[in-house]
């Protein structure tokens, strides 16, 4: 897969990547499947199958490459509003990814979680979900969050709900802290505290966050392309951690 000292950096392909200054938390907005069904004049399930494998092949990347997180944005809150049809497609892949790949995920250490509320998601698909967690929960090496049915304002106030509930039963002192509020968002206690990214990506063109992971961002570098996300290759991948790894990341302060 790579050749190099792991020491120092890796060579992969043709493109020099510094092991130190790797970032721990990579989060991803996947968007595009749509308008690659359009352009290879396909259905709108084919674009997402597409799609799927793509997500397969950074998944294994962030992997081979050292990445602790990796956060992909699969089903907002938002998302409900399509189609029933491509509701129950996307869930449908879901299923086939879990059942295809988990022995892989498994054999290269990686732990499977997910972001936000995936109880109402189809019974299928949860189950699938369920077992794969309960498989790769006690492996170390990357954690591949999937965020599903997740909008980040939902999340900032059901945060907000607990903290309130929390302390009506005598569990917390007020005033409510920056600290608090981290510890109860999805990323936090429940999910084992998961670092801010450290880059965001999205793909498509689009330049905004949708939703995503709005409180963790303050100070995540941020990475556009016109790719669409079934084009989206591991090789861009290395391409946008290498410039990451080129940027002055200052967090308020002065060097």
């Amino acid at each position: 897969m790579f050749v190099a000292a792991r020491a120092a950096t890796f060579v992969y392909v043709n493109r020099m990547l510094d092991f130190d200054k790797m970032p721990v938390h990579v989060a991803v907005i996947m968007d595009g499947n749509g308008r690659w069904a359009r352009k290879h004049k396909v259905n709108r399930f084919s674009g997402h199958n597409a799609g799927m494998e793509s997500m397969k092949e950074i998944v294994r990347r962030a992997s081979d490459l050292g990445i602790k997180y990796l956060t992909v944005y699969a089903f907002s809150t938002e998302n409900w509003k399509r189609t029933d049809e491509e509701i129950s497609g996307i869930f449908k892949l879901l299923v086939k990814f879990v059942k295809l790949d988990l022995d892989e995920l498994h054999e290269k250490n990686v732990k499977v979680m997910t972001l936000g509320d995936y109880s109402v998601i189809p019974e299928g698909a949860k189950k699938s979900l369920e077992k794969t967690m309960e498989k790769t929960g006690e492996n170390t090496g990357l954690q591949f969050n999937i965020a599903l049915n997740y909008g980040s304002r939902n999340e900032i106030v059901r945060a907000i709900n607990n903290i309130i509930s929390d302390e009506k039963k005598g569990k917390l002192d007020f005033p409510v802290s920056e600290e608090m509020v981290t510890k109860y968002l999805y990323t936090g206690d429940e999910s084992g505290n998961i670092p801010d990214p450290d880059l965001i990506i999205r793909t498509s063109g689009e330049e905004r966050l949708s939703n995503f992971l709005l409180w963790q961002c303050a100070y995540s570098e941020f990475a556009f392309t016109s790719t669409l996300w079934p084009d989206f290759t591991p090789e861009e991948f290395e391409e946008i951690i290498e410039k990451y790894q080129n940027r002055d990341r200052r967090f308020g302060g002065r060097k």
